[in-house]
């Protein structure tokens, strides 16, 4: 149990984060005292960022002795308890990944907060975000190549570092707080729990041409554009608990990552010769990240969440469509959404660069579980899965994004009876078999 004062400090973040989605300036007066009070340090001009990227965080600007920083700090709502070391930049800078290093950090459950030199380099997500608007060639090739060079070095570190981990190494590492404890009760471990029973258990989903309980929801027929899926809603977030168990994620070793680099995380650096990538905010880095979760978060937050939908919902609605009906346990989605040119390239940087060379290195080593792409799958479709509540009305989404949500959701965590999709063919585009074939 955490001490008086750690709950106290606890409690407090917890009341600045909230306090930011209604009175902002309070919030910034309320957070200048807390970085003071925590750093002992000056602090004055605090600017909190609104920002759609941070769905779990908050993050601003502030000055200190005549200096700009740039700070952020997670506060997971239901998890300010969250034990351990929590960021641990050190451990990719042994490894030469490209880390941006904080002047201050705190680690103490429930405040665990960063502090850095403020940089006037755009965040990979923002350049991104451009690009899907208006497409300029050279640029996207730039960022493609950037993204290349950060995923070359991404793969050396994970060959280098890749070794057998037990259960209890692989239990340890925070990474889990993004993907099967949110699955579970904090307290008891038990499921459903946490996002997974609040977000769904026995809530109202409303799409455009149908109102579903999550009963309905769960065990529907999935048909995606025409495509039917061999496997539900239901039966995909049952697979997740099984495959996303971290006593199950020891086969295939661990390595060294960063295991949250989406690229809201990513400096984009335009001083050299050419853009080149730099991470900041390692909170889930780790030594023992099971090989097979650890470009997960990445893999599906820098591509499958884009265009808008996620990040920006209000803009989706009228950007695409989608309709859905339900009859006798049938749920048809019907949507023109899909990726822009600059995400498909993003995706093909990452299949070239790390995917297909990392898993045809765990193949010949002997290390690919059979189930390796059941893994990923449930990965892939537990980031939007539990990121934030996808119902419409409870929180940023509408109708039209919530069903594009489910759609993705169904996509990526199950397989369809017959046919082709984009997710299976990622998985053909990165199978060892294939290779063979």
């Amino acid at each position: 149990m955490p001490d008086t004062a750690a709950s106290h400090r606890a409690s407090r973040t917890a009341q600045i984060r909230a306090l930011a989605r209604r009175d902002l300036a309070g919030a910034e007066a309320q957070l200048s005292e807390f970085l003071a009070d925590t750093f002992r340090i000056p602090v004055s001009h605090v600017r909190i960022r609104q920002d759609q990227y941070s769905l779990n965080s908050l993050n601003g600007f502030f000055r200190s002795s005549g200096r700009n920083y740039f700070f952020k700090f997670h506060q997971e709502e239901g998890e300010e308890d969250m034990q351990g070391e929590y960021y641990r930049a050190d451990i990719l800078a042994r490894e030469n990944l490209p880390v941006d290093l904080p002047v201050w950090s705190s680690s103490s459950p429930g405040e665990q907060v960063l502090v850095y030199n403020r940089r006037e380099d755009r965040r990979f997500s923002d350049v991104l975000r451009d690009l899907d608007e208006e497409l300029d060639d050279r640029t996207v090739r730039q960022a493609a190549d950037a993204e290349r060079a950060l995923n070359q070095t991404i793969l050396d570190v994970a060959l280098r570092t890749l070794h057998a981990v037990d259960e209890k190494q692989v239990a340890a590492e925070p990474i889990h707080h993004l993907f099967y404890e949110r699955m579970v009760d904090p307290k008891t471990g038990r499921a459903p729990g946490g996002r997974y029973r609040s977000f769904y258990i026995d809530q109202v989903f409303s799409f455009p041409g149908s109102v579903l309980s999550w009963k309905e929801l769960a065990s529907a027929e999935l048909h995606l554009n025409g495509q039917v899926m061999a496997s539900t809603i239901g039966e995909t977030f049952d697979a997740a608990l099984t495959n996303l168990n971290p006593v199950n994620l020891t086969g295939a070793g661990g390595i060294t990552a960063h295991g949250d680099a989406h690229n809201a995380n990513v400096w984009y650096d335009e001083g050299g010769d050419a853009p080149s990538l730099t991470y900041f905010d390692p909170a889930f880095a780790g030594r023992n990240i099971p090989a097979l979760l650890a470009e997960i978060k990445p893999t599906f937050h820098n591509v499958f969440a884009h265009p808008l939908w996620l990040y920006e919902p209000e803009l989706a609605q009228h950007r695409f469509g989608a309709q859905s009906q339900y009859k006798n346990g049938v749920l048809q989605i019907e949507t023109d959404w899909d990726l822009s040119n600059a995400r498909i390239a993003m995706l093909n940087v990452k299949i070239e660069a790390f995917w297909k060379p990392f898993l045809q290195h765990l193949a010949d080593e002997g290390r690919l579980p059979v189930n390796w792409q059941d893994t990923m799958r449930s990965a892939l479709a537990m980031c939007p899965a539990r990121v934030m509540n996808l119902r419409a009305g409870v929180g940023a989404h509408n109708p039209t994004s919530s069903l594009i949500g489910i759609f993705i959701i169904g996509l990526t965590g199950a397989r369809p009876k017959s046919g082709q999709n984009r997710i299976t063919q990622f998985f053909k585009s990165i199978d060892p078999r294939e290779r063979h074939a």
